[in-house]
């Protein structure tokens, strides 16, 4: 699907993978209505697109607000006359803590941002969708999706749903004009644990951070791997070579794939 002259809703635009979307959306000829609840963040993405900011317009918007999500499309339409591609970037992490310390409203805040808020934003926008010549839902995962990580299980659970919910939208609409996209980032070098308020336990000396940083995928690099995905209507976008690894290595190896990732994550639980 081209981008070029359409419409796309990114949420979580406000900085990191949702911010480097925008941008690349925007260097293609797309109009963007960039979303996030910060609108500090959001006047930082406009400062920093440019001169392409006047394709670009900004919405403050809490997604896990039934009520204000419901009645958004109406603004996008109004804003730019129609509204093509939904990219469901917005999402937070947990405390890295087990499920047994985990409080309930920790647990019900992740899933009301990271699938609640997704199902208001796919509903809202759907039936709007469904009237254009051709349009595409993208939601985002995460390589904890399919892969339990100890510390972060009711993180992985949300994104599992998201994932079952997504498989579920390709399914329905696949004679339709929607297409679904399902993306699985791996570890991208962004600030979702500052953004989630969450501080990472037993932090690493900061030689350690930078050699484990340059391991991560670039939001950049991220969101070009989307776009691109994206054009080629793909239905599984895979954003890291972890991500792909993963993936294989828990398919064929459940037990051994748990066992090594609760090895890595052991002196975060600490």
């Amino acid at each position: 699907m081209e981008v070029y002259n359409k419409t796309v809703v990114v949420t979580g635009a406000g900085n990191g993978m949702g911010r480097e979307i925008v941008f690349n959306l925007l260097n293609k000829g797309a109009r963007v209505a960039a979303v996030d609840m910060n609108e500090a963040a959001l006047s930082e993405t406009r400062q920093l697109a440019g001169n392409k900011e006047k394709k670009l317009s900004l919405h403050v918007l809490n997604i896990t607000d039934h009520e204000s999500v419901i009645s958004f499309p109406e603004k996008v339409i109004a804003e730019h006359g129609s509204v093509d591609i939904l990219i469901n970037n917005a999402g937070i992490i947990q405390p890295f803590v087990k499920v047994n310390h985990l409080p309930f409203d920790k647990i019900h805040h992740v899933f009301n941002v990271n699938f609640f808020g997704l199902l208001n934003m796919t509903k809202a926008f759907l039936p709007h969708l469904l009237k254009r010549q051709e349009a595409h839902i993208v939601n985002t995962s995460s390589m904890g999706g399919y892969l339990p990580v100890p510390g972060q299980s009711v993180y992985g659970a949300s994104k599992a749903a998201v994932k079952l919910l997504t498989e579920g939208l390709y399914a329905e609409l696949r004679d339709t004009n929607v297409h679904v996209s399902l993306v699985f980032p791996g570890a991208i070098g962004t600030n979702i644990t500052k953004n989630s308020g969450v501080e990472i336990p037993n932090t690493k000396n900061e030689a350690e951070l930078k050699k484990q940083m340059a391991r991560t995928t670039s939001p950049a690099k991220a969101a070009e791997i989307i776009i691109d995905g994206v054009l080629k209507n793909k239905p599984r976008i895979f954003v890291g070579s972890d991500a792909k690894f993963m993936d294989y290595l828990y398919r064929f190896a459940p037990t051994f794939a748990t066992n090594f990732i609760a090895k890595k994550m052991k002196d975060l639980l600490q």
